[in-house]
Parts: C-alpha cells; sequence; structure tokens
C-alpha cells in the first residue's frame, strides 16, 4: 500500500471509502446515523440527520461518499423484514459491497469511548457536537471495529480527524441532477472529460482533485465563505509571479491524505511489506515536511484574507520540530525518487550511520552483494563477448539485460547456462542459476535491513505521533490552494467573470462552459434575469432550438458561483440556492420497471416536496409520456404549485398552451429561442436556421414538429397528410384567451412595485440618477396601463 505520485491519480480514483448507516427505529424512524471513513485519509466524517420518506438526502450524501463497501446492521436486512432504507440503498448501489454487522456493534457509548480515544486533540470540539447524536455515534462504532478488523491493524491513539457534518452547511443537489448537469461523469461515456468536473479541474494533486469533485457535488451556501474563495481567485489572476509560484511547489506533493493515513496505522502483525511500506512513508513525510518552506515563501506577499490565513497556519511550529526529529535519525538527502532500484537504495540507506552498528555490517553485505552481481555480469559479458548489463525490476530483482540482433549469436541461441529468456524486439533478457542465488543473499540481507531500519523507524514515529495533527492542516491546506488554482487557471483559458451575490439572477452573455469545451470555440451566449417579482420562467422554442442547453447552462454557473469558481459570461448576479432541482431527458427505466411517464411524475413529486423558497428549480419537459390533454393538465397544476413558491423556476416546454399562464400570474415571464427560415437557392424548399437566441414572448413557430419531421426521411405522403389533420385541429381549438384590460392594469401596477422594492433593497444609484430612473419607471408604467378608452381587442 503505497503513495502513488500525483500524476498518475486519475479524476475516478478507486473507490476506497467504508461507510456505516443506521436508521432509528419506531418513532425514530427517518433519523438516519452515518460514519465514513477513507482507507486512503485518516478522517472519520460523522453525520446525522432527520430524513423523509423518499431518504433523498441519505442517498445523495452516499453517492458523493463512492463507497467500496456499506455496513448495515443484520436487524435492518433480515430477510422477509427488510427497511425500506436498507432496500432503496441496495437499489442504488449494485455494484457495492453490503455487509452486515450484528445490531450489538452499533453501540453509542462504544462509539464515543472510540471517538474519545482516537481523536486528535487539535478536533476535540467534536465531543461537544456529537454527544447527544446517538446514531452517528452507533454508526462509528460499528465503522471503527469492521476497519480495524479488516485492516488487521489499529489506528494510533488521539491520531485520527473526526467531524462532523450536518447538512446546513452546503447545497443540495440530488443525484439524478448531478446526473443530468453531468457534474462529474459524462453521460455517454464516463471516461469522457466532457463534465463541469472536466472543465474546472486543472489540480496537480489528488487531495486537490478530490476536494473539487465534492465541492462540485455539494456546493457553498454562505456568501461570505464564497467571496473570500473569490478574493482569492482573483489575487491569483492578478498576480502572476505568485500563481506560477504556488503552481510549482502544490505539484511536488503527493498524496498527503493518503500518506497519513498509512502513518496513523499500527500494524497488528509485523511483516517484511508493512516494514517496507513504514519506511516508504517517512521518507514521503520527509519530502512533504521540506515543502512547507517553500510553500510559506510562495504565499508570503499575499494579501487576501484566505491565503494569509493559509500562510499563518503553516507558520505552526509542529512542522519544524517533525522534521528536526526526522533528521536526527534520518540521512538528510534521503528523498522520494522514481523508479523501484533507486527507491530501494534509498530505503536502504535511510537511516544515518552509526545509530545501529549491526545496520552498518548488514548495509555493507549488501553493497558487496550488489558489486559482486554487477562484477560477474561483466565477466560474463567478456567470457561470451556479448553486450550484457545489468538490469532491476522489482518482481525480478537483478537480471541481464541485452541489445542485439539474433542472427549474431551462435546458431541463433543463448548459451546453455541462461535460463528464464524473453525476447522483445531485440532486447532479451534472462537470468543465471548463479544470478538467481546472489538474488536470493541480496533479498535476505535486504530483509535484515528492512527489519532494522523499520524498528528504529518505529520508535520515531513514536515520537512523532503527538505532533502529527498538524499534518491534517498541511493536507487540508494544500488540496484548497490546489482547487484555488485550477479555478484562476480555468479562467485564464476563457473569458469568465467574478460572480456577485444579491437577491437577483442576473446573467448578461452567459453560455454553457462544457458546450465550449466540446466546441473548442465560443458557444451563443445569452441573457438571464429572475427577480422576487419574475420568480418564474416560461421557455418555448422548436425542437433543437437551445432550450436544454440553456437550461442546464444556468445551473452549472449557479453551482460555479457558488463554489468560488468565476462564471462564464461578461456579468453575472446570482441569488444563493439552498437547493438545485432538475428534472431533464426523456428515457425510461427499464431496471425499476419506471416508463418515461412515471419517472417523470416521480421526479416532479420529488420537486414538489422538497423545493423551498430558496430553491433553483429546472424542468425541462413536463407530461410528454402521456397523452396531450392530460400533460398539459398536469404541467399546469404543477406550474400553479411552484409559482408560488419564491423559488427560481425555469420550465422549457412544447406545450404552448401553458404560455398563457401569464394572464393569471403576473410574476411568469415568457422567453423563447428565435429561429430563421431560409429558403434554399432553388426557392422551392425552407430550411430552419438555428441561431440560438433567447427573446421575450412565446414561440410564434407553428408546426415546427412538421418541419423537424420533413427534415428526417419520412415519405412526403405521410407529412403531407400530417399537415392536412393538424390544420384540421388547429381549427376546431381556435378558442384563445384573452388579457382584458383589468388584467393588463394589476400586471403593471405589480411590475412596478416589484421594481420599486429592488430599488429600495439594492439601489447604488446618487439621488440624481435615482431621479432619471423612477421617473423612466413611472413612463414605463403609464405606457403599459391601457388608457380607458380603448376596447376589448388590447
Amino acid at each position: 500500500f503505497t503513495v502513488t505520485s500525483s500524476s498518475t491519480v486519475s479524476a475516478h480514483t478507486v473507490a476506497s471509502v467504508i461507510v456505516a448507516v443506521v436508521e432509528g427505529r419506531g418513532l425514530a424512524r427517518g433519523e438516519v446515523g452515518m460514519a465514513s471513513i477513507d482507507l486512503k485519509n485518516p478522517e472519520v466524517m460523522l453525520s446525522q440527520f432527520a430524513d423523509n420518506t423518499t431518504y433523498a438526502k441519505v442517498i445523495t450524501k452516499l453517492k458523493i461518499l463512492t463507497p467500496l463497501e456499506i455496513i448495515m446492521s443484520n436487524t435492518a436486512c433480515d430477510a422477509g423484514n427488510t427497511t425500506k432504507l436498507f432496500s432503496l440503498i441496495t437499489e442504488h448501489f449494485k455494484n457495492v459491497t453490503f455487509t452486515t454487522v450484528q445490531r450489538k456493534y452499533f453501540n453509542e457509548t462504544k462509539g464515543l469511548e472510540y471517538i474519545e480515544q482516537l481523536c486528535a486533540s487539535e478536533f476535540s470540539t467534536i465531543f461537544m457536537e456529537v454527544q447527544s447524536k446517538y446514531y452517528c455515534l452507533a454508526a462509528a462504532a460499528a465503522l471503527l471495529k469492521y476497519v480495524e478488523f479488516i485492516q488487521n491493524s489499529v489506528y494510533a491513539p488521539k491520531s485520527l480527524k473526526v467531524r462532523f457534518q450536518g447538512s446546513e452547511k452546503t447545497a443540495m443537489i440530488d443525484s439524478s441532477s448531478a446526473q443530468n448537469l453531468e457534474l462529474v461523469i459524462n453521460n455517454r461515456d464516463s471516461r469522457n472529460g466532457h463534465t463541469l468536473f472536466g472543465v474546472l479541474n486543472y489540480t496537480k494533486t489528488p487531495g486537490g482533485s478530490r476536494r473539487l469533485r465534492s465541492n462540485i457535488l455539494e456546493p457553498l451556501v454562505d456568501a461570505e465563505t464564497i467571496n473570500m474563495r473569490l478574493d482569492s481567485v482573483h489575487e491569483l489572476l492578478q498576480d502572476e509571479e505568485l500563481f506560477f509560484g504556488l503552481q510549482a511547489v502544490i505539484s511536488k506533493f503527493l498524496d498527503t491524505e493518503q500518506l497519513l493515513s498509512v502513518l496513523v496505522q499500527i500494524p497488528k502483525q509485523d511483516t517484511v511489506k508493512t516494514a517496507e511500506s513504514k519506511i516508504t512513508n517517512l521518507i514521503y513525510l520527509k519530502h512533504t515536511l521540506e515543502l512547507v518552506e517553500p510553500l510559506k515563501a510562495a504565499l508570503r506577499s499575499c494579501n487576501t484574507p484566505l491565503l494569509k490565513a493559509y500562510y499563518n497556519s503553516l507558520e505552526d511550529t509542529r512542522f519544524g520540530i517533525i522534521l528536526e526529529k526526522i533528521t536526527t535519525v534520518i540521512n538528510d538527502d534521503t528523498r522520494y525518487t522514481k523508479g523501484c532500484l533507486s527507491m530501494r537504495t534509498q530505503k536502504c540507506y535511510a537511516v544515518k550511520p552509526n545509530i545501529n552498528e549491526f545496520l552498518d555490517i548488514a548495509r555493507r553485505t549488501y553493497t558487496e552483494i550488489v558489486d559482486d552481481i554487477a562484477g560477474m555480469i561483466t565477466q560474463l559479458a567478456e567470457k561470451y563477448n556479448l553486450p550484457m548489463k545489468t538490469s532491476f525490476s522489482s518482481a525480478r530483482g537483478f537480471f541481464i539485460q541485452m541489445n542485439v540482433d539474433c542472427s549474431t549469436l551462435p546458431n541463433g541461441q543463448l548459451p546453455s547456462e541462461f535460463t528464464k529468456i524473453t525476447k522483445m524486439k531485440n532486447t532479451y533478457s534472462f537470468t543465471s542459476a548463479d544470478l538467481i542465488k546472489m538474488n536470493e543473499r541480496c533479498q535476505e540481507s535486504l530483509r535484515e535491513i528492512y527489519h532494522m531500519t523499520y524498528l528504529i523507524v518505529c520508535k520515531l514515529l513514536n515520537e512523532i505521533y503527538e505532533h502529527i495533527h498538524c499534518l491534517y492542516k498541511l493536507s487540508d491546506i494544500v488540496s484548497m490552494l490546489d482547487m484555488l488554482l485550477s479555478f484562476a487557471h480555468a479562467c485564464t483559458l476563457s473569458d469568465y467573470v467574478r460572480p456577485e451575490f444579491t437577491d437577483t439572477l442576473a446573467i448578461k452573455q452567459g453560455w454553457h462552459p462544457i458546450l465550449e469545451k466540446i466546441a473548442m470555440e465560443k458557444p451563443v451566449s445569452n441573457n438571464t434575469y429572475l427577480t422576487e417579482g419574475n420568480n418564474f420562467v416560461i421557455i418555448t422554442g422548436p425542437n433543437m432550438s437551445g432550450k436544454s442547453t440553456y437550461l442546464k447552462q444556468i445551473a452549472l454557473c449557479q453551482i460555479m458561483a457558488q463554489i468560488g469558481s468565476y462564471v462564464p459570461a461578461e456579468y453575472c448576479s446570482f441569488r444563493i440556492a439552498e437547493q438545485i432541482f432538475t428534472r431533464i431527458g426523456m428515457d425510461d427505466d427499464i431496471e425499476t420497471n419506471a416508463s418515461t411517464f412515471m419517472k417523470e411524475m416521480k421526479e416532479i413529486t420529488y420537486i414538489i416536496q422538497n423545493a423551498n423558497d430558496k430553491s433553483l428549480i429546472i424542468i425541462d419537459e413536463l407530461g410528454r409520456g402521456t397523452s396531450a390533454e392530460e400533460g398539459i393538465g398536469i404541467c399546469y397544476a404543477a406550474c400553479e404549485y411552484l409559482l408560488n413558491l419564491k423559488a427560481f423556476t425555469l420550465f422549457a416546454t412544447h406545450f404552448l398552451e401553458l404560455c398563457h399562464i401569464d394572464a393569471l400570474y403576473p410574476n411568469v415571464e415568457n422567453y423563447h429561442f428565435e429561429v430563421q427560415h431560409v429558403r434554399s437557392s432553388a426557392g422551392n424548399k425552407e430550411k430552419i436556421a438555428y441561431t440560438y437566441t433567447l427573446s421575450k414572448g412565446y414561440t410564434e413557430e407553428k408546426n415546427y414538429g412538421l418541419k423537424a419531421a420533413e427534415v428526417s426521411s419520412l415519405p412526403s405522403s405521410v407529412i403531407l397528410d400530417a399537415k392536412e389533420i393538424t390544420n384540421h385541429i388547429a381549427k376546431q381549438i381556435l378558442h384563445r384567451q384573452k388579457s382584458t384590460p383589468e388584467m393588463m392594469k394589476q400586471r403593471a401596477v405589480y411590475h412596478l412595485a416589484m421594481r420599486l422594492v429592488q430599488t429600495a433593497r439594492n439601489s447604488r444609484l446618487d439621488p440624481d440618477s435615482l431621479r432619471i430612473y423612477l421617473k423612466g419607471l413611472k413612463k414605463k408604467y403609464e405606457a403599459s396601463c391601457p388608457a380607458p378608452g380603448q376596447n376589448d381587442e388590447q
């Protein structure tokens, strides 16, 4: 189990998180406790929250953790009596290992004991938070017991970071929305980087990319924290020296969290493997601590509060103390290198001479053997007059390699004393009986060296444990800086702008960040404007005119703003969303036996049950899976429900009847995507040209379904027939709603009031400009009020 260098870690690293989940019984059903630990990062995450019957929070949290294994108590999983939570989790996580543990291990007193024993003193405020949170304590007890059992090691006392995470601090994005918006996984091809994560991920360390992923899935909701991040990104963009200086240092860091995780585990049995990995990790630790000074130097001149705070955290004396302790025992020039042989040499000579004389003797023996091997191979090369050289691989140890054309060998064969011959093109690899014996002696002396080094290392580690908590701070700082650098890097590749936070969602000329990456050029940009008074937008337009892309782009921009990134637009202001809901796409799910329509209904039910005034709701098509009349009915009713919330809702539809809802509700705005009709040069056929531009009002296009059908290869007789029938039906339906003057007046009054409230709240105008603005509002109001003499045609 070794620490990998950052370049080899892909974005979708192998799952390594183990989660224990427990639910209250009886009246406490719905109260869920969760505890999770990453085998590569020694941090125990506790959470406890009340969830409704759909268990959306639990599923969302688990999807974010992407667990390797889920532990539940046997009472929840008994055949014939499984709880709803258990069946939901098994349905959502088909590829995850499930383990059932006896209920007695879910013991909250034991959980609290475990935490008291293992939690690093730095994080001891956790006791106050979790003392009465029985379910997460119970989950923690089962989790830690189980992990120590499977890892066959115990955690060193007072060495873990334990934190409690309620569900208040972050915005909630349910798993189907994360999938619809392609936040971290591309829907067509999961290996493809065309996702929001892919657009923003220029991180240099595994910790940074994990940090970015979890931030995208759970954006922040606190404007102050977001603005601190934005200030830092701004500074990194302004100060090139700071940007490149930091990036150079950060990219040298290894996976600090994984390193920590190995350091704090004490194996129950000592084997050569555990010895070797402990020595390696000590070398990695030294490598990491030596980067603290360069990191401070890079941050020295920074001005923003967040970067300053990181600089001050690095002033911690414990980094120096640990490094000093290490350098009394370990050679100064021992460091992390690439290549198995050079790393093996580093481990061999890690401990300074004269600390243990037996170790020094063993090393001399080892050097002699290695020299003998080299000598022997040189002799063989002279004896047979062949260009042999010494090679090394971790699997084979030392072996012989040579590049020759087989025609130059006597009768195309190697001499008979050589065995285990492999050939790649013109390269032969082989060994001999003597060399195998030498290798065994070499391994034997290595084992001795490792064993003695290991004893010294263990003694050293025991002295270090009490100071180890500063490393949690370090890994936190590194991953955060890495993410901020990544945001700054993404900005430089495209014209992103810094978002503001107000009570309005206003985006001037925003575009879709992932589409820009796919198309390699800037897509058509569009405006968006929603306020408390106009919080419901209905979008119409022909197929393929850009509705879905536009809706997704707004959600993606909102998420980018809330994680502290700049946003693809000319100007943007957001209202912080506590939840982001999407209902996109038309697909059915055979696995759970849901037709398109049932799936739509499930998704809209979920939105209606969970949405609040601070939500952003995006609905792309609703009621398509059933007959048109019922579809319109369902759409209308869902709209009326969502209209009464202060949530910001964007609703794309093909049901043009829905557009007339604005006559009844003044907070509804209609927009449409324009298309142009282009006659071909022969003049006999019309083609549709998509402008991808959003305009006010609803679409004037009639029968655009038929036009789309014409482009496809349907026989012309069918299309002519369809046109005739459509015209016939349209004549029968032709009764339109009219706006009465009374309605128009009410609408004008409503809009005026809303503008005034907004001005009072947010205006930064000086008195003269304000007077001009208010006069303009008055004119607008008078113009949109019908004059009393006008008749009903208005």
